[in-house]
């Protein structure tokens, strides 16, 4: 086993999470129609997010003409933040990686989309959600998994 290098690792991560968090954007961009979520008029949970912040730092909401930018910054910040979170993790356990990312993918589903955002207001309960939405946000972690670990293996220079 080689050495770890948690510092490598980050930035590995970080810039690999930006990445990966592109490829869940662009599959969710492909998959909505098909899975009928382009339908909402509801906020989606990173827009909510930035309002929560925004609110919480200027009193006011995030204004209309910066509500989409807000909403993918918010998306962008917490893959960056997960991926430096795998890189590192990775680094002092490479069995975290287990199922080419796909493991630690479903993992963030379940800690956000199934606990953290239906627990501070940002979305619904999971036994309020149908079958489809939880589909749908399992196969976009997924995507998010299995291209964070492509990344990270190629920025970090180790593969596997």
């Amino acid at each position: 086993m080689s050495h770890p290098r948690p510092i490598l690792g980050l930035f590995a991560g970080i810039a690999a999470g930006v990445v990966a968090s592109a490829a869940m954007a662009a599959f969710q961009s492909a998959a909505a129609k098909p899975f009928g979520m382009d339908q909402s008029d509801d906020d989606p949970a990173t827009v909510k997010a930035a309002d929560k912040v925004a609110l919480a730092t200027t009193g006011d909401k995030v204004p209309d003409a910066w509500r989409a930018q807000a909403g993918q910054a918010v998306h962008y910040l917490t893959g960056a933040a997960l991926g430096g979170l795998y890189g590192v993790l990775t680094e002092y356990r490479p069995a975290a990686s287990a199922g080419f990312g796909s493991a630690y993918g479903i993992a963030t589903s379940l800690l956000l989309d199934e606990a953290t955002v239906p627990a501070v207001g940002l979305g619904s309960a999971p036994w309020d959600t149908d079958a489809t939405t939880h589909a749908y946000g399992a196969l976009a972690h997924l995507v998010f998994g299995l291209t964070l670990e492509g990344a990270r293996s190629v920025l970090g220079g180790r593969m596997g």
